[in-house]
């Protein structure tokens, strides 16, 4: 199960491989701030508190938008951080820039 929080709900949803984060909660209706969905406008940033394992790794488009700390931290970029086969639990609360 994938747990995203946004400013007003919290939603469990099924983890379904390949998806990214961001696709989830477009697909459950989320209020997920995002402008792009390719990872220049780094507006879906989330921390990612659980089960980062259960993503793929860092893009470069991240490496572009990111600071290496952020990283460390648990943050990604929602459109790409993409769920893994056979993932585990995941939560991952919509924190934007501003």
């Amino acid at each position: 199960m994938i747990e995203l929080v946004t400013r007003t709900k919290t939603a469990e949803v099924e983890a379904e491989e390949g998806m990214s984060l961001l696709d989830l909660a477009v697909k459950h209706k989320l209020d997920w701030l995002f402008s792009c969905t390719r990872g220049t406008c780094a507006r879906c940033r989330c921390l990612v508190e659980e089960g980062a394992e259960f993503l793929e790794e860092v893009t470069d488009a991240e490496w572009d938008r990111m600071e290496p700390e952020e990283f460390e931290q648990g943050y990604r970029l929602a459109c790409q951080a993409i769920v893994k086969s056979d993932a585990g639990r995941i939560r991952a609360v919509n924190k934007p820039y501003f």
